[in-house]
């Protein structure tokens, strides 16, 4: 009988089979909109699965034989009549339980995937060593991810952020030892979990939380990494963590830190040469410098960004920056620039979403054109033009951008306003306040706050009275 390690390494020379059916069944969506429909299907029958396009690219390559149980109910929800074959996976028999795989292999499974790993911790056919080491150690715990949650009832409620660094260790990697695998695949879970907290809860509880996992993973690179495969993952990945920590500082409305993670972003993509790590971080920096009052500079690091996404063919990565180059010249007054752009990124995007655009751009649909495209029409002054979009973009919405419909309800609300509409801008505020009850963003509730200054010579209207005790009850919270 062969023992478990030959069983196991002859099954890391078996190539992965691609799940041509499964491909199928995705259609003509991109793989983000499918990862969105996917995680709107979960909400649908009270599942909670973290999709992204990642995920939907590893089934497709056949790397993920077998869903864990929570995306085997969601995917059955999706697809009635379907069993787990249909779908193109194999029986659940042949790939789990104790002979399927090696304890390194699961180790390195569960790092990967939060779902696969909520289900294996609670599977009792794994062995409890291997889930006490996952859980106390290993690359994961060491990035602070399971300290990354958002705000909630007391009982559920995180370390406060003066004692959560304190109380996150560092990376568990021994002096003189190198980075694998796993440490990278620990980085890039590590972003995807701060941009769905981010999604459905804003920024504010989430930026101190969010400052150890970045040391790590910069801690991680000092250390080198075992080969250089890897090594460049570390880098990436590094680079979108210091992105996204710069993002939860912009949105709770520390722009010097933002600027500072940002400017972090782009050294690393300079080091490593990576295109698509570049071109984020300027598009950063011209949505900070827009916000900021650098109009100019918002142009100009638009134009790079640009300049950069060139040779990466997506063509819906360069209409979001062409939006972000439409925002500066929208605050430099100069109408003619800002319509150009505009029209440039509305081309584009209708070219539609394709394989090579960035997992970090699942939040950029329709929905966000029209809401960057009202904020254009704002700066320039043309406040009606600016309450379409606006209330488009909150029709057009998916559920799970809680954030960005808290956003986009506020703009709306402050557009009205700003046109004299004063009782439907107070109708769409209170919506933004009840949303603003499930976010925490200091931006958001400074606009929210222009607004009620904006209503405040009508008070005499009942919805607007209504509206202005709720948010003088609410008190101040902006920079919380």
């Amino acid at each position: 009988m062969a023992s478990q390690a030959q069983r196991s390494a002859s099954s890391r020379t078996v190539p992965a089979r691609p799940n041509t059916a499964f491909r199928q069944l995705r259609g003509r969506l991109s793989p983000g909109e499918f990862a969105a429909a996917v995680r709107r299907s979960a909400r649908e029958i009270g599942e909670q699965v973290s999709c992204d396009a990642r995920y939907v690219g590893r089934v497709e390559s056949g790397e993920i034989r077998c869903p864990n149980y929570a995306y085997e109910r969601v995917f059955r929800h999706m697809f009635p009549g379907l069993t787990l074959p249909d779908m193109g996976f194999a029986p659940r028999e042949t790939v789990r339980g104790r002979g399927a795989r090696t304890a390194a292999t699961s180790a390195a499974a569960l790092a990967t995937d939060p779902d696969h790993r909520d289900t294996r911790i609670q599977n009792r056919k794994e062995s409890d060593v291997l889930r006490r080491a996952f859980i106390t150690g290993g690359p994961a715990a060491a990035l602070g991810l399971t300290g990354l949650c958002p705000a909630g009832p007391p009982a559920q409620a995180p370390a406060p952020p003066d004692r959560f660094a304190a109380s996150v260790p560092g990376p568990r990697i021994a002096p003189g030892a190198r980075a694998g695998a796993a440490e990278a695949t620990a980085v890039e879970e590590a972003v995807r979990r701060i941009r769905l907290l981010d999604d459905r809860h804003g920024a504010d509880g989430l930026y101190h939380r969010a400052a150890q996992p970045l040391r790590a993973a910069y801690e991680l690179l000092d250390a080198g990494a075992q080969r250089r495969a890897v090594y460049d993952r570390l880098h990436a990945g590094a680079g979108e963590l210091a992105i996204s920590v710069g993002w939860l500082a912009h949105d709770s409305g520390r722009f010097d830190d933002a600027r500072s993670h940002y400017a972090e972003a782009l050294s690393t993509a300079r080091v490593c040469g990576d295109a698509a790590l570049e071109a984020h971080a300027f598009c950063n920096t011209a949505f900070l410098a827009r916000d900021a009052g650098r109009p100019r500079e918002a142009v100009r690091a638009a134009q790079a960004a640009q300049q950069a996404a060139k040779r990466l063919g997506s063509p819906r990565l360069r209409s979001l920056l062409a939006l972000r180059e439409a925002g500066g010249w929208a605050g430099l007054g100069d109408r003619t620039g800002c319509t150009q752009a505009l029209t440039r990124a509305e081309r584009l995007f209708a070219a539609g979403p394709g394989e090579r655009d960035p997992e970090w751009m699942t939040f950029y649909g329709e929905a966000e054109l029209a809401g960057l495209t009202a904020q254009c029409w704002a700066a320039l002054g043309e406040r009606g033009r600016a309450a379409e979009h606006a209330r488009r973009a909150v029709a057009l919405q998916d559920p799970h951008f809680t954030r960005n419909i808290a956003l986009f309800t506020t703009e709306l609300a402050g557009n009205l306003a700003a046109g004299g509409a004063a009782e439907e801008a107070a109708t769409a505020a209170q919506q933004a306040l009840t949303l603003l009850a499930q976010v925490r963003s200091a931006r958001i509730r400074a606009m929210l706050d222009d607004t009620a200054r904006a209503l405040g010579p009508y008070r005499s209207c009942g919805p607007v009275a209504d509206f202005l005790a709720r948010h003088r009850s609410a008190g101040d919270p902006v920079g919380r």
